[in-house]
């Protein structure tokens, strides 16, 4: 496999502020200082991302919306050609805010991890949430963006995939998607407990991957609705999946400009306000084919045994304040 001269998907999180308390956050959002840059590092930012010439980029967190300068960081992408998707709780969105995302964003995705309130309250954390991520496409709904709904599949709202289709999915005219993704162990997810009752067992997990289990949610949704629904395994960075290409060739980005060098791993390999583009991504590229790094994911079957080797390579790259971080993560309450 050839390996891209440059990322192909720039994933930032431009904030860890963020009124929800996810179970399953990768980020730890709202449990961390929030790390958000000043208007002029943004924009700065904004132009070092652009430089890097990626196909699209992602802005998450946290709470995207909670940054004041969202949309003028933003625009400056989207001037450069570069298409640009936005990933919200929904919480903070104002009807005021709908045309600037429709100016700024050609994807909006709000996150709903259930297809009842009971369900998705829990998962996310905070009481009320489904009904603003509720609230949230009822304003997104013909305001211009592409906006739909995405799930974090954990073994609480599996069962629930189905009716998200059937029960959520029409009540929203001009939804132009929704998708599905395997919960990586990734962050709080990575946790022991929480590896344990909320990651998916192997079964579920085939069935995330599995074109019959997708065609199957096609069928329930009205047409035109595009859906999607995956086992993210490449996000792993299996050494055997990254010979055969089956691996995500993205950089994701903290905050405050630190790369890291695999999305769903702690490890950063410089800053982008500092280093030059290339050599962040050379540095990536050569994280991914590390000693410890194959050592670790070469014997990965399970999805437990990814949630184990998780947590061998954040205690093995991260520095020593994300290493307290780590030490620092409450023990999961099962859901």
């Amino acid at each position: 496999m050839t390996i891209p001269d440059r990322p192909l998907e720039i994933i930032w999180d431009i904030t860890y502020a963020c009124p929800l308390r996810c179970v399953h956050c990768y980020s730890e959002s709202g449990r961390r200082p929030s790390r958000q840059l000043r208007r002029d590092d943004l924009l700065r930012m904004a132009d070092a991302i652009v430089a890097m010439r990626p196909y699209g980029i992602s802005i998450a967190g946290g709470e995207p919306l909670l940054v004041k300068e969202l949309f003028e960081v933003t625009e400056r992408m989207t001037a450069a050609g570069i298409q640009v998707a936005l990933f919200t709780g929904g919480w903070t969105l104002r009807p005021e805010m709908v045309g600037d995302l429709a100016r700024a964003f050609f994807r909006v995705s709000v996150s709903l991890d259930g297809a009842t309130a009971e369900v998705h309250d829990r998962v996310r954390g905070r009481r009320g949430s489904f009904d603003r991520a509720l609230r949230a496409l009822d304003m997104l709904a013909g305001a211009g963006p592409v906006f739909g709904i995405d799930c974090v599949v954990v073994r609480s709202n599996f069962g629930q995939i189905e009716q998200v289709c059937t029960e959520l999915v029409p009540r929203f005219p001009g939804l132009g998607f929704v998708s599905f993704g395997a919960v990586v162990p990734e962050g709080l997810a990575s946790r022991t407990g929480f590896a344990e009752h909320e990651l998916l067992t192997e079964e579920q997990m085939a069935a995330m991957g599995a074109p019959a289990f997708r065609e199957r949610l096609r069928a329930l949704v009205p047409p035109g609705v595009h859906v999607t629904a995956t086992d993210n395994l490449a996000l792993q960075m299996h050494p055997d999946r990254i010979r055969e290409g089956q691996f995500f060739p993205a950089l994701q980005i903290e905050p405050d400009g630190a790369v890291r060098a695999m999305p769903a791993y702690e490890g950063t390999v410089g800053n982008l306000l500092t280093d030059s583009p290339a050599e962040l991504w050379r540095r990536s590229v050569e994280r991914w084919h590390d000693p410890f790094v194959v050592a670790t994911l070469t014997p990965v079957r399970t999805v437990r045994e990814w949630a184990e080797a998780t947590r061998r390579i954040d205690y093995h790259f991260a520095s020593a304040a994300d290493r307290e971080r780590i030490d620092r993560r409450p023990a999961f309450a099962q859901l």
